[in-house]
């Protein structure tokens, strides 16, 4: 006796593949009900299991609105409830987002960046005072640091005041009584970085468990050399 089976390349092709065929059979009979009432009760019955079968989305701030926008897009944009969000359409579906326009502005000095020099524009801008000198300050410590993550060797303060005179177009000076960072501060500080706070606590892990290490192992050792005899 033939039997006939029911293989998934004989059936509807799934909109949303990630919601399963049940959902999509959930959606068809929705679209089906010919009362409008129902059929939004219905609706809101497949957004809330759509919900629960895919918890992942409830964190997004419009999650409600994209489970509902799901709906009509799996109902090929022809289910009509009331909706408590606008209905989506398959022209808005398939139209593209306008092009992000990319910045096109130049950098004068590639290993200082950008932003330096933003910070030196607000910097030339303030009134001259002991905010602006600290600023100052501030920035050519920075372009500092910059230019020791580009070349690691030494770099004289001279070079980088002349780099701060060149972007500040000459407002911008150190005090006399102004000092940059010292080179093996910053570099030292380059190496070190935030795993230095957790290196003492490996080492003690390390030293707890070795056991031939310190008085402890070796006593344990010598003890399971002479229980062999």
């Amino acid at each position: 006796m033939p039997t006939n089976f029911d293989y998934n390349t004989q059936r509807n092709l799934l909109i949303i593949p990630e919601y399963g065929r049940i959902v999509q059979r959930m959606v068809e009979t929705c679209v089906e009900e010919e009362d409008r009432e129902k059929r939004t009760r219905m609706a809101r019955a497949v957004v809330q299991a759509m919900g629960k079968l895919n918890p992942q989305l409830r964190s997004n701030e419009n999650s409600d609105r994209t489970f509902w926008d799901h709906v009509h897009i799996m109902s090929n944009f022809s289910l009509e409830v009331d909706s408590p969000y606008p209905t989506p359409t398959a022209e808005g579906l398939r139209s593209k987002p306008q092009p992000v326009a990319y910045p096109k502005t130049t950098i004068r000095f590639g290993h200082y960046g950008k932003l330096v020099e933003r910070m030196i524009e607000q910097c030339a801008a303030l009134e001259d005072g002991p905010e602006r000198a600290a600023f100052t300050l501030v920035i050519a410590n920075q372009m500092k640091k910059q230019f020791l993550t580009w070349n690691r060797d030494s770099v004289g303060d001279g070079a980088i005041l002349k780099d701060l005179a060149d972007l500040g177009k000459g407002e911008l000076k150190l005090a006399p009584e102004q000092q940059l960072a010292h080179t093996d501060t910053l570099l030292q500080a380059q190496r070190n970085g935030p795993r230095n706070a957790v290196e003492p606590t490996r080492k003690r892990h390390s030293n707890n468990n070795n056991g031939g290490s310190g008085a402890g192992g070796k006593k344990r050792h010598r003890n399971r050399k002479k229980n062999r005899y």
